[in-house]
């Protein structure tokens, strides 16, 4: 943690500069309103739910049951401490006229030593003992009424800003004790005795079970000087010499490693089955099997709560988003069933006649087994006279568990030519290979090493199991200013070059011979890829298109009447005069602006038109950038984005660097499974509806979810709202469509079903939430809405909304406590860090150091991630290596992200599933540095290494052996980097310590559990 004490800035509606590490996050908002309509107005926090009954009349710092408190903070009277402002904050005095001041750290520490998380829901009264603990007085009782809440709560993404808010709150100069609390009716922790500095006058006094300590009096608590850091707030006293400062206890607050492997430790290894409503999933990070018995896996459907409120008012009260994130095509693995696939032959799928809703276990069955009632919309229906079959004494099917639809969570239809374009079967679809071959590419040889690899790479197309070869065609074409496309038929002695030199008119010069099947064609088109880069090795011709390339691949797949994909490999601005041409329009001077959202937006016009083509046809883009400079990705991507494409970056490409890197996405790419021309629909239960979709796609109205393709990797964010009361008894289910062509060309329906709990009790939603989805979604929603607001006011609503749902909790369900405690549920109390880490990645940090095109980049990654991707990415795993047991096969356990758990005479990786950082200490041991790299010391390390050795050594093995073990955890290839302490390239690797200060702004985690806790508490008065 930084050496500067923490000062928090006032409420979000001052103009202040932000709070440490943002140089102008947190200020005042904008005046007018800027988010569109996000479901309903904002709402002061609402009364308490029925069944939660409260105190009339109760002070705070009296013995109390184990009822909810009211929260009001009573002022003490003048003879049992100074006078103190609210929250036992000491009052504001000039700053000479204070006795001594306390050095920042030291203001920490005297106030995080009382902090009670160790535990995680255990007691805990050992980790901070004190030989000589003080007894602190009790305040006198105060018989005021209960106030009522004065803020309104925060708007979440999407809703306009609020007016400025209640009164200013004095700095706060100290850290809070926190606790993770657990629901009602479970004994909350308790922090133990601890003496408190004799300079400190915070509210941190010792508490015991059932007691509430009051102030300890004591001087006026000084902050770091003014401009310790950026954003910090004006006016703190300088820093003057103290005690020897002690060192903050960083495992006194909530830590995700800890909390990642206590659900392994739980959870891992066992069989997750599905048979129950509502019950949470192991997480992301634990190894567990599953077994489908009538809801979807959770490697399908995650949800950011698995119990919904049953009310709009009580989901307006908590401000927790209701969400699922789906990935529709997600890999199996291969200790698991695969999905059945049902086929009805030419009746098709059993649907119901007034919602559309597929046959699944939530229908059911009456009169006999000859009618259903729809479990979506209460319908009743006709079974039809084919799939007639009696119900046994439960009034269960008795063919039921011979009908996966009937018993089973997710499965497959085949489906008929009803679902067909045109009402035909759909050809095989068609892998199109797009190269640019101007001189950046040819010099850097790009196009070669391209070349090489699909020699061997096309025999390696994904084909449907069981199949001899992949039904997949394949075409080529080379471009710079102008389009080549190749004849490779197989009748051919050597490939034929066609040459369309006329852009702005794009079309397919040739039919036949264009799109063929490999084995058949394996001669001529090995010919070509042998010749395409001796074709163009004098070439001059550094201008490109970019826009007619798209456009020809579509054309291509129009006359060949099937869905495919693209994969263009491309390396500058597109400036050649023709349709799409780009001009540079990155301007830094932008970041931090009203203006700033418009470097995300894409350029509107033939782009657009091309996206709306694209997934007309089905025709997926995928884009393998190498920039040496500004290349508008916000734009080039736009396609890809819509069209369930993938984007690669590969930033000043050198072969001998990053070319196993770039083969390593390729190949994957190239091999995942994937479905084409997709269409998804999510349907639930009455009393909600799905309101707003994020990811890869495309949607011409409010329900449809188009993709042109959807791979394994793909997933679709989806929010809920209520428009009407949920049932306890029901529940809430979601049914999720997706047709699609698989890649044989075969045209069907994957559907998943889930049925989640619903309850009136607050504390029920609480339990049942799950951090990783929760910070998918924010993720997600916040990078949408980037583009029509300004970046700061998306971070000030983020950090408003983190406070509002854990103030609620605070109020409706935690037990009760000091108003000095931070108390967060037990499933969210990693929540803040992941947060924290959000606010700080290059979209929204807002820094002009950043490029734009990284920022951009980074932005479109998350829209298309799953809960594991996003997961990892948000708070990366850090693994010793230097004391790794070599004769264990197990990953050693990941440490703290943090610069406090690196040692000089360490060796770490980090991971965030994009790269893998090997961090070696400058006083690294020789023998390690032997071992893994064969040379005798550090100093004999290149600093280019981008590659690790494969040498016979306990050591070297087992270091791959971890690197491999987390590659397959990874749904993308990862690139290594190595890094050494004290480096310029350790820069890229210490922005991914989540936990320590950006390095372009932002806070360290200890700083931003101050600022939530002191926004809650401003939310609560």
């Amino acid at each position: 943690m930084s050496q500067q004490g923490y000062v928090a800035t006032p409420p979000y509606s001052q103009a202040q500069p932000g709070m440490g590490g943002y140089p102008t996050g947190f200020g005042a908002p904008p005046p007018q309103s800027h988010y569109g309509h996000y479901g309903a107005p904002a709402q002061p926090f609402a009364p308490q739910a029925a069944g939660m009954k409260f105190p009339k009349s109760r002070t705070y710092f009296r013995q109390v049951s184990s009822s909810f408190p009211t929260f009001r903070y009573p002022p003490l009277p003048a003879d049992s401490a100074p006078a103190m402002s609210p929250y036992g904050q000491p009052p504001q005095r000039p700053y000479h006229s204070m006795p001594q001041a306390t050095p920042p750290t030291q203001q920490i520490t005297n106030q995080m030593s009382a902090m009670n998380i160790g535990g995680y829901g255990r007691f805990s009264d050992t980790l901070f003992p004190s030989p000589n603990p003080i007894q602190s007085p009790q305040s006198p009782t105060s018989s005021a009424a209960p106030q009522p809440f004065q803020m309104s709560p925060p708007t979440p993404m999407g809703h306009a800003p609020l007016s400025p808010q209640g009164p200013q709150l004095p700095p706060l100069s100290a850290c809070p004790p926190m606790a993770a609390s657990p629901p009602v009716g479970v004994p909350p922790m308790v922090m133990p005795n601890c003496q408190p500095d004799s300079l400190s006058s915070s509210l941190s006094v010792a508490l015991a079970v059932g007691s509430y300590g009051g102030q300890v009096p004591g001087s006026q608590m000084a902050g770091p000087p003014a401009g310790a850091f950026p954003g910090a707030f004006p006016g703190g006293a300088a820093q003057m010499a103290g005690p020897p400062q002690k060192k903050l206890d960083p495992d006194s607050i909530p830590s995700t490693t800890q909390v990642i492997e206590d659900d392994q430790v739980k959870r891992g290894g066992q069989l997750y089955t599905t048979n129950l409503r509502g019950q949470v999933p192991p997480f992301v990070t634990t190894s567990f099997s599953v077994q489908d018995q009538g809801n979807a896996s959770p490697r399908f459907m995650r949800c950011t709560t698995y119990s919904f409120p049953c009310t709009s008012d009580l989901a307006k009260q908590c401000q927790v988003p209701l969400a699922t994130i789906i990935k529709p095509l997600a890999s199996v693995p291969k200790n698991e069933t695969p999905l059945y696939i049902v086929n009805h032959g030419e009746a098709g799928p059993i649907r119901c006649n007034r919602c559309k809703a597929y046959m699944c276990p939530f229908m059911l069955f009456i009169d006999g087994g000859r009618r259903y009632q729809c479990g979506f919309c209460n319908c009743v229906n006709e079974v039809p006279v084919q799939y007639f079959q009696h119900l046994d004494h439960m009034g269960r099917r008795l063919d039921m568990y011979e009908r996966p639809e009937l018993s089973l969570g997710s499965y497959e239809f085949t489906a008929t030519l009803d679902y067909c374009k045109n009402n035909k079967p759909p050809n095989p679809p068609a892998y199109i290979f797009v190269i640019d071959v101007s001189y950046n590419n040819i010099k850097s040889g790009l196009v070669k090493l391209i070349c090489d690899e699909l020699k061997t790479l096309l025999d390696q197309l994904p084909k449907e199991e069981g199949a001899e070869g992949s039904a997949i065609k394949v075409g080529f074409v080379t471009y710079n200013k102008i389009l080549h496309f190749y004849n490779v038929k197989s009748a051919l002695a050597q490939p034929q070059m066609m040459v369309v030199s006329d852009v702005a008119e794009m079309f397919v010069p040739l039919l036949d011979g264009f799109l063929v099947n490999f084995q058949e064609s394996r001669a001529v088109i090995n010919n070509l890829l042998e010749q395409i880069p001796d074709m163009f090795s004098d070439t001059n011709e550094s201008e490109t298109v970019f826009a007619p390339v798209i456009q020809a691949g579509v054309e291509a797949l129009k006359a060949a009447e099937c869905s495919g994909k693209l994969f263009i490999f491309h390396s500058s601005l597109p400036m050649a005069e023709a349709p799409g041409k780009l001009k540079n329009r990155d301007d830094r001077k932008l970041v931090n602006t009203e203006k700033e959202k418009t470097l995300f937006q894409a350029q509107r016009g033939i782009y657009e038109q091309l996206t709306k083509e694209c997934v007309n046809q089905g025709c997926c883009v995928d884009l393998f950038l190498f920039p040496n400079q500004y290349v508008d990705l916000a734009t080039m991507a736009d396609v890809p984005a819509h069209t369930g494409g993938s984007v690669y970056k590969y930033s000043n490409f050198q072969v001998q660097v990053d070319g196993q890197h770039f083969l390593s996405d390729l190949r994957q790419d190239v091999k995942k499974s994937i479905g084409f021309d997709a269409m998804m629909r999510v349907r639930t239960s009455t009393g909600f509806r799905a309101t707003d979709f994020y990811g890869a796609i495309y949607m011409n109205n409010t329900t449809d979810v188009e993709m042109a393709a959807v791979d394994c990797e793909k997933a679709v964010t989806v929010e809920f709202k209520h428009d009407d009361t949920l049932s306890e008894d029901v529940g809430a289910l979601i049914q999720c469509a997706l047709l699609y062509t698989s890649i044989s060309g075969q045209r069907r329906l994957r559907v998943h079903n889930l049925s989640l709990a619903c309850s009136s009790q607050l504390s029920d939603l609480y339990k049942s939430c799950e951090t990783d989805a929760l910070i998918n979604f924010f993720a997600k929603s916040a990078y949408h809405a980037m583009l029509a607001q300004p970046v700061k006011v998306v971070r000030e609503i983020l950090v408003k909304q983190t406070a509002h749902m854990l103030a609620c909790y605070r109020k409706n369900c935690a037990s009760p406590s000091a108003a000095s405690q931070l108390i967060l549920p037990d499933a969210m109390k990693v929540f803040p860090v992941y947060m924290n880490s959000l606010l700080k990645t290059p979209a929204l940090v807002g820094s002009a150091e950043l490029s734009t095109d990284d920022r951009a980049f980074h932005r479109l990654s998350v829209m298309a991630m799953g809960v594991e991707e996003s997961q990892v990415l948000f708070y990366p795993r850090l693994i010793p290596v230097h004391s790794m047991d070599v004769a264990s096969e197990a990953v050693p356990s990941a440490v703290r992200c943090s610069e406090e758990r690196l040692s000089d005479t360490g060796a770490f990786l980090l991971e965030n599933g994009q790269c893998i950082f090997l961090w070696l200490g400058q006083a690294c041991p020789p023998d390690i540095i032997q071992n893994f790299f064969n040379v005798p010391s550090l100093a004999h390390l290149g600093t280019d290494m981008s590659s690790l050795p494969e040498l016979d050594n306990g050591h070297s093995k087992k270091l791959h052996s971890i690197i491999c073990a987390i590659s397959q955890q990874r749904s993308s290839s990862t690139k290594m980097v190595i890094v050494k302490q004290k480096d310029r390239s350790e820069m890229l690797f210490r922005q991914h310590l989540v936990e320590d200060k950006g390095l372009y702004g932002g806070a360290s985690y200890m700083d931003f559990l101050c600022y939530v806790h002191r926004e809650i508490r401003q939310l609560l008065t």
